[in-house]
């Protein structure tokens, strides 16, 4: 194998590690600063190899509890101090990641602007965001984090002054000293309410300004102004599949912050556009839809009287506030300087309309340049985009929980005293004889398990939601463990009961069952599930009048059934099955991609992973969950975000409009050839995971799981059940242990197998070449593969209590990371890992010697623990470890 290249820093990050190198001089000391960097220096010369590990003193074992807890910290503003360098150097942007190329590389495919366009009007882009409990950073590291980078922005240009007079290098060394005094962990657990406020200061912050400017960006390049296709969702109040946490009010106070987010917004946005909008009538002509609506603002002020912009916006920001009032109860914090009793806007549209006659007024003067542009421009766009909700909130739960909550109603209501014992085609005719019938099946006379009344009172507040916040608060109900036609059938017999499922010919359906296909196993019966649900006549109407139907796939559960190349392929598969299943149906088909951060729950490029559909799939609608520390990497600054929305954008315009990329002959020998190398990498995996013996207990020992379990990162228990198997634990705490032992073991395991048993070296390569969703596969396995680090990971066998066992099962997985490595670099020519991906490269290489000091410092922080002693600085020291390691390789969640 050839040695890598050395590692250069870049000078954001040397700028930026020195300073944080003086801060620790300064507020913790010589000493500390002199020992943190002796640890430094000798991780970095063990890592370029200028010394061998056994020849040099790695410092740690000198350190008292106290320098561990501060020498963590240290290595941990570094590295995210360093993620922060390397998100500006653009070294994780997507190379042509851009709405601009993709509409050149369509043009030059003959694909014309305007058909772009026409194809925009029907589609939906949307980042979900998730409470997901990947991100182990406390909201307050990553404001000081974003400060920085605002900062830096300043530099780049060439200030030396911030607005305020600050010399910029010293208010980013103060920002630097401040992360320093910031406690990292989190005292508490998180609530769902402090889950709903930090998904609202990403969509307040971020969201709100950045896309309405995106927009204005893509309509210059299509020459055309687009329909609002990008909007963002959220599951955050309403995802209560095994959070006994999520409730009615829940949802309430999710859709009621919202609201009062999105609502404020627009007032301030109003309040500054009236102080701009100066334009008097001695001066310019205005149009009577403007004079009518200053004469009915009941804004009298004697020093407006001539500025009919003014007193019209005056008027709206009245109704606004009534608005405000009507949705929140509050009163908002400006009032409005109308005299008028204002009506409130009863949906946004209304809203719009009014802006639109003072868009339309100035467009007649000065050849428009005051219309669409600016600051009333980006508010047209912000309310046809987030309306009165902010963000489309969607309701989940988990099948049994349906199943059981009808089953009670109906035993209730006398019309079946044993649901649960019907097979399937009982329960469809029953269900559906139901959905039929105009009557309800709640009575006030009933006495219902607690578990069904929380169902019902969720679906009551999803229908109170529509009537304050319009259809778009809510239009998803999303089914965990989905198998079957029922689990749609019960979830609209629960929407009935609130009236957003309406009987008749055709029948209504507010909101749309959509069911979530994350197992192997579902994701094979999918195509048949959703041929039996489009056979039903009332379903087909449904279908027909919205238009499209989702179907949600789960990358994180399939990963952890069938490891990683199994997922990837079953997802595939399952994706191509259902176009042509939805096409016979006459119907859009909506995928919703459940995806993590980690390779092992989807993780990795989503341009790339947009790209690698199969043809057909996307038809400019495209949904994907973004979870814990993705979030605040792609979304923490508007920069990132706008980089982020564009590639989700652009790979989303290139799936949908370009032609088919493999020949049918192509498409039938890669297709054989992954169902074979599925095959044997899903035999690998199942036999090391599910039937080795010990294996459950070597992991719950190997890795940090049980004191991943203490952080305070989520609402969510790790476990849908008390039970520890390995198919009860959520897919993230599986893959978020692995990743700090640096085994990685989800993103690659069995893939080795699979590739050096299929022995056509050369169609492997073909398909490298020829293939996306090969391409994509093997990038993302070629990622974690330079991510985990086998030496280091064999330490974390120490801590298994049978060594003997813990040998044996480790040696298996170092020889199926062997195989994996050697299988990548064969078909891909390359003679070691990233050779042909420099950047990405340099960028893990930089970051290895700050991650082995910590997983060396963990592993006895661990067994100090595990061996019983009780200084609660040795437990304080695994989680900053665990928050350490997580920021250095990123997406570890």
């Amino acid at each position: 194998m050839s040695s890598a290249p050395p590692i250069t820093q870049n000078p954001d990050i040397r700028f930026l590690g020195r300073l944080l190198g003086d801060v620790i001089k300064a507020y913790g000391g010589e000493a500390l600063f002199r020992r943190i960097e002796y640890i430094r220096s000798a991780s970095v010369d063990r890592a370029r190899g200028i010394v061998g590990s056994q020849e040099i003193d790695s410092g740690l074992d000198a350190l008292t509890l106290d320098d561990t807890l501060a020498f963590v910290r240290g290595f941990m503003l570094f590295s995210m101090l360093a993620n922060l360098a390397e998100d500006r150097q653009g070294v994780t942007a997507e190379p042509g990641a851009d709405v601009g190329a993709a509409l050149d590389r369509l043009e030059k495919q003959g694909i014309s602007r305007s058909k772009v366009v026409e194809m925009l009007e029907t589609a939906l882009i949307a980042p979900v965001l998730t409470a997901h409990p990947t991100e182990v950073r406390r909201k307050s590291m990553i404001d000081h984090r974003n400060k920085i980078s605002e900062l830096m922005i300043l530099k780049d240009i060439g200030r030396v002054e911030t607005v305020d007079g600050d010399l910029i290098d010293q208010a980013i060394y103060r920002q630097i000293a401040l992360l320093w005094q910031t406690r990292p962990l989190r005292r508490e657990r998180l609530y769902v309410a402090d889950e709903v406020e930090t998904a609202l200061a990403y969509l307040r912050d971020i969201f709100l300004p950045t896309l309405p400017a995106l927009y204005s960006r893509w309509g210059r390049a299509l020459g055309h102004r687009p329909a609002s296709f990008l909007r963002p969702g959220t599951w955050i109040g309403g995802d209560r599949d095994g959070n006994p946490f999520v409730t009615a009010d829940s949802l309430r106070l999710a859709l009621s912050r919202a609201a009062e987010t999105v609502v404020g917004y627009y007032l301030k946005e109003l309040h500054e556009l009236g102080a701009e909008l100066s334009i008097s009538t001695e001066l310019a002509e205005v149009t009577w839809e403007v004079e009518k609506l200053a004469e009915a603002s009941g804004d009298k002020s004697s020093t407006r009287s001539d500025e009919p912009y003014r007193r019209a916006i005056t008027g709206i920001y009245s109704r606004l506030s009534k608005t405000y009032q009507q949705l929140t109860g509050r009163t908002p914090a400006r009032l409005p300087f109308s005299e008028a009793e204002h009506g409130a806007y009863q949906d946004p549209a209304s809203l719009r309309a009014d802006l639109v006659e003072i868009a339309h007024a100035l467009n007649r003067t000065g050849a428009g340049s005051l219309s669409g542009n600016g600051a009333l421009g980006r508010l047209i766009r912000a309310v046809e985009t987030f309306g009165f909700h902010l963000a489309t909130l969607d309701m989940r739960q988990n099948a049994d929980v349906h199943e059981r909550v009808v089953a009670d109603l109906l035993k209730v209501a006398g019309v079946e005293a044993d649901y649960l014992a019907l097979d399937e085609a009982a329960r469809v005719a029953l269900l559906r004889s139901e959905l039929a019938s105009k009557r309800l099946l709640r009575t006030p006379f009933g006495a219902y398990a607690e578990e069904t009344l929380s169902e019902l009172a969720i679906v009551e507040a999803a229908a109170e939601a529509h009537r304050l916040y319009g259809p778009q608060a809510i239009t998803t109900y999303l089914i965990s463990k989905a198998d079957n036609v029922s689990d749609m059938l019960e979830v609209n017999i629960l929407l009935k009961e609130a009236g957003l499922y309406v009987p008749g010919d055709p029948p209504a359906a507010a909101i749309m069952a959509v069911p979530l296909f994350e197992t192997i196993g579902d994701l094979e019966r999918a195509p048949e599930v959703m041929t039996r649900y489009f056979g039903l006549p009332e379903v087909a109407a449904i279908t027909a009048a919205r238009g499209h139907q989702e179907v949600m796939v789960g990358y994180s559960d399939s990963n952890k059934d069938g490891g990683y190349l199994t997922s990837v392929w079953s997802l595939h598969e399952a994706s191509s099955a259902l176009r042509k299943v939805f096409a016979e149906a006459g119907t859009a088909i909506q995928l919703f991609h459940g995806r993590g951060g980690a390779v092992g729950r989807g993780g990795g490029s989503s341009f790339a992973a947009i790209l690698a559909q199969p043809h057909g799939t996307v038809q400019g609608r495209i949904r994907i969950t973004e979870q814990g520390e993705v979030i605040a990497a792609k979304y923490g600054t508007r920069e990132s975000a706008a980089a982020n929305l564009e590639a989700m954008t652009s790979a989303t315009l290139l799936a949908t409009l370009e032609e088919e990329s493999l020949r049918p002959e192509d498409r039938k020998r890669f297709f054989a050839a992954m169902d074979d190398i599925s095959g044997r990498a899903f035999k690998a995996y199942r036999g090391l995971v599910y039937e080795t013996e010990g294996f459950r207990t070597f992991f719950r020992q190997m890795t940090p799981i049980a004191e991943i379990a203490d952080l305070k990162i989520g609402s969510r228990p790790a476990s849908r059940t008390k039970s520890d198997r390995i198919e009860d634990l959520r897919a993230i705490p599986w893959v978020f242990s692995w990743a700090q032992a640096r085994v990685m073991l989800p993103g690659w395991y069995g893939v080795g197998h699979g590739l050096k048993g299929h022995k056509d070296i050369g169609l492997l390569r073909e398909m490298l070449e020829a293939w996306p969703f090969f391409q994509s596969t093997l990038a993302n396995l070629e990622m974690v593969l330079a991510k985990s680090d086998m030496d280091l990971a064999e330490r974390y066998v120490a801590l298994v209590e049978d060594q003997a066992m813990g040998k044996a099962i480790f040696g298996e997985i170092r020889d199926g990371w062997e195989r994996s490595q050697e299988a990548l670099l064969s078909i891909t020519r390359q003679t070691r890992l990233l050779q042909k991906n420099p950047s990405l490269d340099q960028s893990i290489r930089l970051r290895l010697p700050y991650i082995e000091p910590l997983n060396l410092l963990q592993i006895e922080l661990l067994k100090r623990h595990r061996a019983g002693e009780d200084d609660p600085r040795v437990r304080e020291g695994i989680q900053l470890s665990i928050n350490a390691i997580a920021t250095a390789l990123r997406n570890s969640g």
